[in-house]
């Protein structure tokens, strides 16, 4: 029966590392996939994950499954850090969170939640959005339509089309948005037009699905929940997929959590027991040693502060490569106004590059992006920026 497959093709992100692994080019970069790079190029582990990682080893008695829904203590972390710990979401037992292996585990949960219980939903995404998530929903058997979101011509938020589109949105549909550091654009819209977007979910009844990967890698913490905190303000019912790949730096952990926000402590036990169900029939329960981690971190009065430091400086990293990015480009001598990239946020941007562009680079510099010219933001590092730049300005001279 195998015999007849043939050849599926490759990731069009994770197939770009493969593709720059075997490049033998020493002044090779990798500005594809989505993990963080400090300054020598290397993905590091955080140190207060390090300190917390011994603490666990030098206890741990046993390797026992976890409960179905992970552990109650890791639910408890991940809810007080999406919502605040005083919020009347936790204080009144609204939210069910479970853990998930990864932040793509918790929006595939989300997926099989949705076509169990509600087969006509659709959910809604933005145009353009993260490549997996199409897929995600295809494999859950979730029909999927799109939204507008980027303005090609400006580099912009393109918020009036957005807005009057998610007003048409029927209700009992699923909306799913980027809790910040949009992937791939690197555009968020204002607090402001979070307001306006929520009052239009509330308004018009649909459920919002916050893909909440990068909390942190924005305007900080606090700021990156600006627009949660404003669907919790105007919607009774909401979904969160966290993730603490990249806040935390645990990548091949796979930690996170699907968060379900219900209208009373009884619908939330309810919407928990499907869950629950749809998680039995998939990994049935999830890996404990990250989440271990996160809980760790963020309950203890020494590591936490640690731990939000070091975010504070991959934030502050990022965004100083988006600067320098744009100022060596104007010094290398490419005209074109490159400026937006140093308004986004978060690891990504849309750097206006075309397809063929993307191929010249790769094909004669061993410069590696997504074809779409989305570029990892933190792959750029002081010792790549001038060859990085040179070559972009000689591919953009021939175009």
């Amino acid at each position: 029966m195998f015999e007849t497959l043939e050849m599926a093709p490759a990731d069009p992100i994770l197939g770009l590392t493969a593709a720059f692994k075997q490049d033998t080019n020493p002044d090779r970069i990798n500005l594809g996939v989505g993990v963080y790079k400090d300054g020598d190029g290397n993905t590091p582990v955080f140190n207060s994950v390090q300190r917390a990682e011994a603490r666990i080893l030098d206890r741990q008695t046993t390797k026992d499954y976890l409960l179905i829904s992970g552990a109650p203590e890791y639910a408890a972390v991940v809810q007080a850090l999406l919502f605040g710990p005083e919020h009347e979401i936790v204080t009144g037992q609204r939210a069910a969170t479970v853990h998930a292996p990864g932040g793509t585990g918790g929006l595939r949960v989300a997926g099989d939640f949705v076509h169990k219980l509600y087969p006509e939903a659709k959910i809604w995404l933005s145009d353009p959005t993260w490549a997996n998530h199409p897929n995600i929903y295809a494999h859950a058997g979730v029909a999927v339509e799109t939204y507008p979101y980027f303005e090609m011509e400006t580099n912009d938020l393109d918020f009036d089309a957005m807005r009057d589109a998610l007003k048409n949105v029927p209700e009992g549909d699923v909306v799913l948005l980027h809790g910040c550091c949009h992937n791939p654009t690197g555009i968020d819209p204002t607090p402001e037009q979070w307001e306006e977007i929520a009052d239009v979910a509330g308004a018009r009844g649909w459920i919002p699905l916050v893909d909440f990967a990068y909390h942190g890698l924005g305007d900080g913490l606090e700021q990156d929940r600006r627009g949660l905190m404003a669907f919790c303000r105007s919607c009774a019912e909401l979904m969160v997929s966290s993730s603490f790949s990249k806040n935390f730096g645990l990548y091949n952990e796979r930690v996170g959590a699907l968060t379900v926000v219900a209208s009373t402590p009884e619908a939330a036990n309810a919407l928990m027991s499907q869950v629950l169900i749809c998680i039995r029939a998939n990994y049935s329960n999830p890996p404990a040693h990250g989440a271990a981690i996160v809980t760790e971190v963020l309950n203890d009065s020494g590591l936490r502060p640690q731990w939000e430091d070091e975010v504070a400086q991959m934030r502050n990293r990022i965004n100083r490569m988006r600067a320098l990015f744009v100022d060596t480009l104007e010094r290398k001598g490419v005209r074109r106004d490159f400026s937006f990239i140093a308004r986004q946020r978060g690891m990504f941007s849309f750097s206006g590059l075309t397809g063929r562009q993307v191929d010249a680079l790769r094909e004669e510099y061993a410069i590696y992006m997504v074809g779409s010219g989305r570029i990892n933001v933190a792959g750029i590092t002081e010792a790549n920026i001038d060859y990085l730049c040179e070559s972009i300005a000689a591919v953009l001279r021939r175009s």
